[in-house]
């Protein structure tokens, strides 16, 4: 898949695919899966008008063709414009089927604006309809690799308040925003069931590996085709395939909150390259002096994401594990 590698020293040449071979292989995957161990027609994929959506929908297209692909677009009310509008791009390059289902709807009734509001309003009391708001996380420590996160908010008037977000606080404001992805994959299996396809996740190694997803949620899927792909791997592919410039070189967003920010604001605290360095770093047992050199970074921060790469992971395993069921009596 990737360059040769030496154990006991970093380049990013290692990360380097060899896009044609991998695509044959994982179109190939694509149709086994979904024709052959599935038995499902075609399938459904949630396009976010990001990089690993769209290169997940061309996958699909070059192992099913274009007219077995369905794309959803599901924006809210929050959702930045370009997610919308880059979507509708990804579906017209690959002439695939596309239907938009606004949630903001289904999010009103299940009373998600208004609790989060609410929420909001606990936290930042100035805070009222027409301001935006993000969570950011902390920097890590040598004595502390776990994160604590920040409420940010902004009022019409550019006024930027920032306030560290009680636990409680902040896991009820998660559990809000899982709302949004569960009910977009709700729909997506709505579609699969309509039309007897199967649905596909989208998440990729980094994500998969660290828990960065909504259990049941984004997280779910019948196949993941790229979920053992480091992003800046996807980003090689969506050249290859001829994704749109707009994808390919769109930095990775959350598009969570209204208030814009990088994933490496909200969870994984550096730029996709350095976090994929890292992560291939400590799992592959390189020292954290080799990947420093190679990434430009200190020496002491490698070390520290090597321990918060260890930690969330054993921290969310639960999000990938099957539901547990006792034991079988004789």
């Amino acid at each position: 898949m990737a360059k040769e590698k030496n154990m006991n020293e970093f380049s990013y040449d290692v990360l380097t695919l060899d896009c044609e071979k991998e695509t044959r292989r994982l179109t190939a995957f694509v149709a086994e899966a979904v024709g052959r161990r599935l038995h499902k027609q075609g399938a459904v994929i949630g396009l976010s008008g990001g990089v690993d959506s769209s290169v997940t929908a061309a996958l699909c297209v070059r192992a099913l063709g274009p007219d077995k692909v369905i794309g959803l677009l599901m924006p809210e009310r929050d959702s930045h414009p370009d997610t919308l509008r880059l979507s509708q791009l990804v579906g017209e390059s690959l002439k695939i089927r596309t239907i938009h289902r606004d949630i903001t709807p289904i999010l009103t009734g299940l009373g998600f604006y208004q609790e989060m509001t609410s929420c909001l309003q606990e936290v930042v009391p100035e805070y009222s309809e027409g301001w935006k708001w993000k969570i950011s996380a902390s920097e890590l420590s040598e004595d502390r690799v776990f994160t604590f996160f920040w409420l940010v908010v902004q009022s019409p008037q550019g006024e930027i308040i920032k306030k560290r977000l009680p636990a409680d606080k902040l896991l009820r404001m998660i559990a809000l925003s899982n709302f949004k992805q569960r009910t977009r994959k709700m729909l997506e299996y709505h579609y699969a069931d309509r039309f007897n396809y199967a649905v596909s996740g989208t998440s990729n190694l980094l994500e998969t590996d660290q828990g960065f997803f909504v259990k049941l949620g984004d997280g779910a899927g019948d196949f993941k085709p790229i979920a053992h792909l480091y992003k800046s791997q996807i980003y090689q592919l969506g050249n290859y395939l001829g994704l749109p410039a707009a994808i390919t070189k769109r930095q990775p967003t959350s598009d969570i909150h209204p208030f814009a920010q990088g994933q490496d604001e909200f969870f994984f605290l550096l730029p996709y390259q350095q976090m994929d360095a890292c992560l291939y770093g400590e799992k592959n047992g390189i020292p954290p002096e080799s990947v420093a050199r190679a990434i430009g970074l200190g020496v002491e921060r490698v070390r520290l994401m090597y321990k918060q790469l260890a930690h969330r992971r054993t921290a969310n395993e639960y999000l990938n594990l099957p539901a547990l069921y006792p034991e079988p009596q004789d």
